[in-house]
């Protein structure tokens, strides 16, 4: 058949990564696909994009997002396609909306995920159904394991009943003939961090024999603990293994710790020949839930009324106040001088005629508590008790590690681009804007750990293949045409921790599915954002 250029879509006069160097490439598309690269003739009919000066590169791909009920937010579109990111991985952690009604999610991990106006109900296949078509964002999903835990043991600490196991794994089992590309595990939050090793391998079953990858925000807080969470995702893959006969590849969520600690554990995940890949984030400092590092799981864990009460009883907040003031001073992340590295980033409007603490984002819990006059211990408490829980907080590290260290941990090939990204709050953490056009900027342009095809390998290609997104994550014909022109010297950042709601710049269109959906660095207002399904 003679292509006679009608809805075609050529993009000319940009480069593409070839090795170490780019060369001079056009791309032409119809439909959602690319259908030749090199020398593109246009014809008449042909819609012609100026790629002249910049970089043809995949449309990025963000392995830990949080982003999962917000995709319908423009603000939040915006902020992702300046970066390049055409598709998150999202019920990262645990936690996340399906399959359950997602009442546990948005009361929970409120502050993180937020309310998601778009699912309502229906599984795995719901949630996806629900990103078809709602947005310029594609969106694959890993099955959360404290939602599911949550949906068959409710509120228990205690290990699972063997019926209750059963009834998880069944729901795994749905979930990954649903279309999810995996299942993950959050095990500093509740209930995952009540979930056993043996509890968790008998989840991963049905997703090693499906092909699936075992995604996980290891235990014990990182930095220092490494180790030890490192040892639990070897037993968990070995037990997987031992139970189906299939490989379990794991995935490790937000790998921070001093470059020493990373490498020397992926070295030992690779000689226990386990299949390992990880995302990081180019920043130090962390974002979560306030109430994590500060309340006991077996508070926490509790209906949100209960855990209130514990709050506010005058009876019962002494012990309670001794209990947290241990647990946050002890910590091997936080440690004595944690009211002056928590800074608050979001705190939820308080009900009518309750206290309001929005003057505090921005603000260290140590600052904030001297304006209010109260104990940092305190204040904290308090504040947690009027936001109903829903606050959080960027989290500073005892060492805050340079480009050149964090560069030795991107160079490894197991490395994934992920933001962590947390949109919900006043004075979030700069990553869910900057993250992507950080490592360009900073590990492409200037330090140069990273030659473009690197990137693309990290930021693209990597993930697509890892998580079975289908033909994504590269540039040639019969691929799927989700499209970044990135211009190389002005790529970059611009949200900071004292300005973190700055976007990108340097990406300013985009193509997903071959459509437009980013011109001159504004919306189209096109929706061709898919929920992907895993990849035969």
């Amino acid at each position: 058949m003679v292509a006679t250029g009608a809805g075609r879509i050529v993009l000319r006069g940009g480069s593409i990564p070839a090795g170490g160097d780019t060369q001079p490439a056009a791309v032409a598309v119809e439909g959602e696909r690319i259908t030749a690269v090199g020398a593109v003739e246009a014809l008449p009919d042909d819609r012609v994009i100026d790629a002249a000066g910049r970089l043809l590169l995949p449309g990025f791909v963000d392995a830990h997002s949080h982003a999962d009920g917000m995709l319908g937010d423009p603000q939040v579109q915006q902020a992702l396609l300046r970066q390049g990111i055409t598709t998150i991985i999202a019920g990262q952690d645990g936690v996340s909306y399906a399959p359950g009604p997602g009442s546990y999610a948005e009361e929970y991990f409120a502050a993180i995920n937020g309310p998601d106006p778009a699912y309502r109900g229906g599984g795995v296949a719901g949630y996806l159904d629900s990103i078809d078509g709602a947005g310029p964002i594609n969106a694959a999903y890993l099955i959360p394991a404290g939602t599911i835990r949550h949906e068959v043991c409710g509120r228990g600490a205690g290990p699972a009943a063997p019926e209750q196991t059963a009834a998880m794994v069944a729901l795994a089992s749905q979930g990954m003939a649903e279309g999810a590309v995996g299942l993950s595990t959050g095990l500093d939050y509740v209930p995952g961090i009540f979930q056993q090793a043996s509890e968790i391998a008998a989840l991963c079953a049905p997703v090693a024999t499906a092909g699936g990858v075992y995604v996980t925000h290891m235990r014990g807080g990182y930095e220092a603990n490494t180790a030890a969470g490192i040892g639990e995702i070897a037993e968990i893959a070995n037990l997987t293994a031992a139970a189906t006969g299939a490989e379990l590849p794991v995935h490790v969520s937000h790998f921070h710790a001093d470059a020493s600690i990373v490498l020397a554990q992926l070295d030992a995940l690779a000689a226990a020949g386990i299949d390992t890949s990880f995302d990081a984030y180019p920043y130090v400092r962390g974002c979560s839930l306030l109430a994590m590092p500060l309340l006991p799981p077996e508070l926490s864990v509790l209906p949100l009324a209960e855990v209130l009460d514990g709050l506010t009883d005058p009876v019962r907040r002494p012990e309670l106040r001794a209990a947290c003031l241990a647990r946050v001073t002890t910590s091997a992340s936080l440690g004595p001088d944690w009211a002056r590295m928590i800074t608050v980033a979001h705190v939820a409007p308080t009900v009518a005629g309750g206290p309001d603490f929005s003057w505090a984002h921005g603000l260290t819990l140590q600052e904030a508590a001297t304006r209010a006059g109260a104990a940092p211990i305190d204040f904290a408490l308090d504040l947690l008790a009027a936001a109903r829980l829903q606050a959080n907080a960027v989290m500073a590290v005892p060492h805050e590690r340079g480009a050149a260290e964090l560069a030795q941990i991107f160079g490894r090939p197991e490395m994934m681009g992920g933001s962590d990204g947390i949109f919900i709050g006043a004075h979030p953490h700069p990553r869910a804007r900057g993250s992507f056009a950080r490592y360009l900027r900073e590990y492409v342009r200037e330090c140069k750990a990273w030659t473009w095809a690197d990137a693309v390998a990290h930021l693209a290609t990597g993930p697509a293949q890892r998580f079975r997104l289908g033909e994504r994550g590269v540039i040639r014909p019969g691929a799927v045409a989700d499209l970044i022109l990135v211009d190389p010297g002005t790529v970059a950042d611009t949200a900071t921790y004292d300005r973190p709601l700055g976007l990108a710049v340097g990406i300013d269109d985009v193509l997903v599915a071959g459509v437009p959906v980013l011109a001159d660095g504004e919306l189209t207002g096109a929706r061709p954002g898919r929920g992907l399904r895993r990849s035969p």
